[in-house]
């Protein structure tokens, strides 16, 4: 059935929402993030500053071993203590998404996937930075040896669902794509797909 309201249907693209850029001042250029305040036309013709953080994009992995998921635990700066996440990292300049993937998987755990599938690509938090995740599921693991970076410290270990959400309902798994990683797992364990 069509949809009988048209302002209830959402486009894949509405320019008559756009915001037209009129200049670009750069603040700070980071290691992972720079940081740019943008002047704006918006549609009513008004301006308008947004500032906004650039990223070079990066992947998570849910990597499942047999009835147990990978984590890692390690100390966040920006949030002041530990998180159990999911293996992730940044895109290096012109590296794949699914090269990041099985990369960041080795040098975080050790382990090589003999099967990666890409799930969904997804914004981090549109209203102020373009950093998009690229989430794959590993499968067919194999044991082998981290690669760490020198400034990285971290934990692993393998847990099931029921440990998944317990540590949701502690808040020591608490970044989304981590939880969005758990729910695409209890997915897959009811229904068969993810």
């Amino acid at each position: 059935m069509k949809p009988t309201n048209s302002t209830n249907h959402i486009h894949p693209a509405n320019p008559k929402l756009d915001e037209e850029t009129i200049s670009t001042q750069p603040i700070f250029e980071g290691k992972v993030i720079s940081l740019q305040v943008d002047t704006v036309k918006l549609p009513n013709g008004q301006t308008a500053t947004r500032e906004i953080i650039r990223h070079p994009g990066a992947v998570a992995v849910l990597a499942l071993n047999g009835d147990r998921m990978l984590v890692v635990d390690q100390y966040r700066q920006a949030m002041g203590r530990t998180e159990v996440e999911i293996p992730a990292g940044k895109l290096d300049p012109g590296e794949e998404p699914e090269v990041a993937a099985a990369r960041e998987l080795r040098e975080e755990t050790g382990y090589v996937a003999k099967s990666l599938q890409h799930l969904r690509s997804f914004y981090t938090s549109p209203g102020f930075a373009d950093e998009i995740i690229h989430l794959y599921i590993a499968e067919e693991l194999e044991a082998g040896d981290m690669a760490l970076d020198e400034d990285e410290f971290l934990e692993v270990s393998e847990i099931t669902i029921e440990e998944a959400y317990q540590l949701m309902d502690e808040n020591r798994i608490s970044d989304a794509k981590t939880m969005m990683a758990v729910y695409a797992w209890d997915l897959y364990k009811t229904t068969g797909r993810f």
